[in-house]
């Protein structure tokens, strides 16, 4: 099977490869925005360039039974651009609608697109969300996904080419990039955090965990043409996570209890609502269509793969 990872190079892709090329015996093709070459005869890189409703991912297609859509513009912390929407539509719709319509012509099997929980929402209250539940995307990234599975549903319909969606929640690793990355640092250098007071539940998902899914939805006949939203299957308060990441680092977390209402106000004026929605508030997945229907248990506990991240961000920064 000869499998095509857009985003090659992204914290998810590169890990997705390392897991393919270890356990599996696909042939991989990466899609990357610079130069290509040949790794191995497992492993190829091709050059697409930018991303966009014209990319040409003909090269890249050429043989391929099933494509992994992986590259995105994700959330960004200092927005440059006047219209963001704009550019979400540009990068995350194009790109997914034109190399689906591509696909079609190279007569792919099929195309797993990586989504985002926050098509369902930023916040769950009383219920947890499963595959049933509403879409309200909360923000421009949130609705270029929900855009983009759309328009792949359109096209996947009637056609030979089965279509599979994964939304995943925060996905968190030693390596992780965004707000996970900025809460390791924290805990590592020891900062009293205010966020002792907050009791939530965040639905979240290990990195492994992740890359065992998607290869479960490979070649799984039974995924086709299915929605999946997956996490570890065990919520935990952000307090919770932030001890456990301290226990692998060896360090004492250091938490101490602020009012939400200044949290929240605080939040408002350094214009970073979305941080505190996702420290201070609770989402929770049902992911357990996944288990249900695939048979698809956690590899890594995540305990375990919460203590194991402090620990290897603890190592990596004395390495270096």
């Amino acid at each position: 099977m000869k499998v095509l990872i857009t985003g090659a190079k992204g914290f998810l892709g590169r890990n997705l490869i390392s897991d393919l090329l270890s356990t599996t015996d696909f042939d991989l093709v990466g899609a990357v925005r610079g130069e290509g070459r040949v790794i191995s005869s497992r492993e190829t890189y091709i050059s697409v360039g930018d991303i966009s409703f014209d990319t040409d991912w003909h090269s890249a297609l050429s043989g391929v039974d099933v494509v992994i859509h992986l590259a995105a513009r994700a959330h960004v912390l200092n927005e440059s651009f006047r219209n963001p929407l704009c550019e979400f539509r540009r990068v995350n719709v194009g790109g997914a609608v034109s190399l689906a319509k591509q696909s079609l012509e190279h007569r792919v099997k099929r195309f797993i697109f990586i989504s985002s929980i926050g098509v369902n929402g930023a916040v769950t209250t009383n219920a947890s969300v499963n595959e049933d539940s509403p879409c309200l995307p909360h923000a421009d990234y949130a609705v270029s996904k929900m855009e983009a599975e759309e328009e792949l549903r359109a096209i996947a319909r009637n056609s030979s080419m089965e279509l599979v969606i994964i939304r995943p929640p925060l996905v968190y690793s030693f390596d992780a990039p965004g707000n996970f990355s900025r809460l390791l640092k924290a805990v590592d250098m020891g900062l009293p955090l205010p966020l002792g007071g907050v009791r939530n539940a965040r639905s979240i998902i290990a990195l492994e965990n992740l890359t065992d899914f998607i290869k479960v939805c490979v070649d799984n006949k039974i995924a086709g043409n299915e929605l999946f939203l997956v996490s570890d299957g065990e919520d935990f308060s952000t307090p919770d996570i932030i001890r456990m990441i301290a226990r692998g680092m060896g360090k004492r977390s250091i938490l101490f209890p602020v009012p939400d209402l200044f949290l929240r106000s605080m939040a408002t004026i350094c214009c970073r609502i979305s941080v505190y929605t996702q420290l201070c508030k609770s989402l929770v997945i049902d992911s357990s269509k996944a288990k249900d229907l695939l048979g698809w248990t956690p590899p890594i506990d995540p305990v375990k793969a919460l203590v194991q991240a402090g620990m290897a961000y603890k190592l990596r920064k004395h390495s270096l």
